[in-house]
């Protein structure tokens, strides 16, 4: 099992035996105990397309330091814990909302009604990413039409281009296979915003769950089309080609620059101001070690 993975494992067993623990008798000297180490935890869950950052940096940082003390000689000599969990963007910034999590992981702007709800907390940049236009490197379009304008990738997304020739006499005339995240993805509400104004995505396109199913499936169908992350883009070079839109290509400069439009923020939200713990973690996430780790999975670090 990949370390990476290794969080999300540990958040399931954890909540299988909080459950367990509500039917069962224990001791009770042995209560305060779980409830410290539970307390004592950092849990953390969001965003797809982030969350693999976020465990890597947990993983880095646990390794590094394996007890808290070793971190600040003024904390206790205790392990330490840190759960990452995936969801989606929505998820990150309800569950930090109620309380599921201490920090949320998005990948869009907080919308105003969410800042409302968490009026004490933290909104933190770790980064920035970019919805391509993506396309498997088998596909034809790379050579004939390797620039859209942002109305024609609107169109093919709201399913008013059905096949291939549609777009262009030289293609083929197979069907289009469109990949889009679910409605719970940041992703889905940033394309919907910059690219469909809402208006809507044809209904047979195909929901993926997470940001890396939905760069799977452009990489394993010839005729697939998605927005894909710019970082899981990077991530699987060779397997993703990428098109230009309205002229322009997405690149770090491009992105960082704002030339390219469709981008979006990589965010850390709280609902109240993170503990000492929590902002130490936090601190480790914005340091060369964490920013290092946000650029080398693909993704641009916030600006000094």
């Amino acid at each position: 099992m990949r370390k990476s993975k290794l969080f999300q494992v540990l958040l399931g067993l954890m909540v299988l035996l909080m459950l367990a623990g509500c039917g069962q008798s224990e001791p009770a000297k042995s209560e305060p105990a779980r409830q410290e180490s539970t307390a004592q935890s950092i849990k953390i869950g969001g965003s797809s397309t982030l969350a693999p950052v976020i465990a890597k940096c947990a993983d880095d940082f646990t390794e590094e330091y394996k007890t808290w003390n070793k971190v600040d000689p003024k904390l206790p000599e205790e392990p330490i814990v840190i759960f990452v969990s995936t969801g989606g963007s929505g998820f990150g910034v309800k569950s930090a909302i109620d309380g599921t999590v201490d920090i949320g992981l998005v990948s869009r702007e907080v919308k105003d009604t969410e800042k409302g709800k968490m009026p004490n907390g933290k909104i933190i940049k770790m980064g920035s990413d970019a919805l391509t236009i993506a396309v498997n490197p088998k596909n034809p379009v790379i050579q004939v039409k390797p620039d859209l304008t942002n109305d024609e990738v609107k169109r093919i997304f709201a399913g008013e281009i059905k096949t291939w020739q549609e777009l262009d006499a030289k293609l083929p005339a197979r069907p289009v296979v469109l990949a889009i995240r679910d409605l719970g993805g940041g992703a889905s509400q940033v394309f919907d915003e910059l690219v469909m104004k809402k208006t809507p995505i044809a209904k047979e396109a195909l929901q993926l769950p997470s940001m890396g199913a939905l760069a799977g499936k452009v990489a394993e169908n010839a005729d697939a089309i998605g927005y894909v992350s710019f970082g899981l883009v990077k991530q699987n070079q060779g397997k993703i080609s990428v098109l230009s839109v309205d002229g322009v290509t997405p690149t770090t400069e491009s992105i960082a620059s704002g030339q390219y439009k469709i981008a979006r923020p990589l965010l850390l939200v709280t609902k109240e101001q993170p503990n000492e713990r929590q902002q130490l973690f936090i601190d480790y996430l914005l340091s060369k070690k964490g920013l290092k780790v946000v650029e080398d999975m693909g993704f641009i670090p916030p600006a000094k």
